[in-house]
């Protein structure tokens, strides 16, 4: 397949949330990437800085494989003998009191609210507080 079958392919079956640069990458070592026509390029975006240490350091693939071949996962419904440590250095390092680490934005945005709701209800005396799902007519 070229640049534009993978193209086409994901304009027919995906969601159209973004509007991508015209570039089809497959692989990436540290700051480069490469697309499927073998042109080379600086990783500028990095991701949107998920990949800020760059691509496929072997430290961090290593890192990576020893832990998927003990535990790939845990859901937060238990606890695991790693995230006290991680968060112990973490809280340390930056300062804090405690931290929360998140996969994705909806669980930053549900954390915050959360948040609010508390300070409401302990600084402010709120007793109950009703939110309101307001629903946008253009999307």
């Amino acid at each position: 397949m070229n640049t534009q079958d993978y193209i086409s392919r994901e304009d027919k079956y995906g969601a159209h949330n973004y509007h991508p640069l015209p570039v089809v990458l497959e692989r990436g070592e540290g700051v480069f990437v490469w697309d499927v026509e073998r042109n080379k390029y600086y990783d500028f975006l990095s991701a949107y800085s998920a990949v800020n240490q760059g691509h496929c350091h072997p430290k961090i693939i290593n890192a990576l494989t020893e832990q998927a071949k003990k535990l790939t996962l845990t859901s937060r419904a238990f606890y695991n003998n790693v995230l006290g440590e991680y968060e112990e250095f973490a809280t340390k390092y930056f300062g804090y009191d405690k931290l929360l680490p998140m996969n994705s934005g909806a669980e930053a945005d549900e954390t915050a609210i959360k948040l609010c709701r508390k300070w409401a209800y302990e600084k402010k005396g709120i007793k109950n507080i009703k939110v309101l799902d307001h629903i946008r007519p253009d999307l």
